[in-house]
């Protein structure tokens, strides 16, 4: 398995909206993967394909996103091709991250609840309701199948706060890095 590299804002790559999958083969299992590895060396409870420049309608969440107190290891949720199928009407807002915004949070707001119908790994159909957190972060994660980023629902001011934080982490990064480079 690999850890795959996630596409920090603004990359172009993020605006994408991402391709139907139509072939579950062996190819499309080692990408999987791939994500989950990367997933978890991020600590995060959702990936979508975009984020890692694959220009597919896949994305993975993580069970306690679901069940807070599922086991550690369970499985994550693999969700091809998702298509939303039921929103609440009612709304909540709560404080969102983004893998592609390391370190930046803000507060969205998103529907209670919401109910997909998506393909499994194998080509299946399956139906998944998320309330709260799950419904948070399927919302947010098929936002990005259709090149959509959190920034783009709140405010122009909480907009720009969470930019230009998003800025001065991206700068420490690159001279964290530049300083690693000259010590090796």
């Amino acid at each position: 398995m690999t850890v795959l590299t996630v596409l920090p804002y603004p990359n172009p790559f993020l605006r994408r909206k991402a391709a139907p999958v139509e072939s579950f083969d062996q190819g499309l299992k080692k990408i999987i993967l791939d994500m989950e590895e990367t997933m978890a060396d991020r600590d995060g409870i959702g990936m979508a394909a975009t984020q890692v420049g694959l220009d597919m309608r896949l994305l993975l969440l993580a069970p306690v996103a679901f069940d807070r107190d599922c086991a550690a290891d369970a499985p994550n949720i693999v969700v091809i091709n998702p298509e939303i199928v039921w929103q609440s009407e009612e709304r909540n807002s709560s404080e969102e991250g983004c893998l592609s915004f390391p370190s930046v949070y803000i507060m969205v707001e998103r529907p209670d609840a919401v109910r997909i119908r998506a393909q499994d790994a194998t080509g299946a159909f399956f139906e998944i309701e998320g309330e709260q957190l799950g419904a948070r972060a399927i919302l947010h994660e098929i936002d990005h199948l259709n090149g959509v980023v959190m920034v783009d629902l709140v405010s122009h001011l909480q907009r720009s706060r969470a930019l230009k934080k998003h800025q001065r982490n991206q700068k420490e990064l690159v001279r964290a890095h530049q300083k690693k480079k000259r010590r090796e």
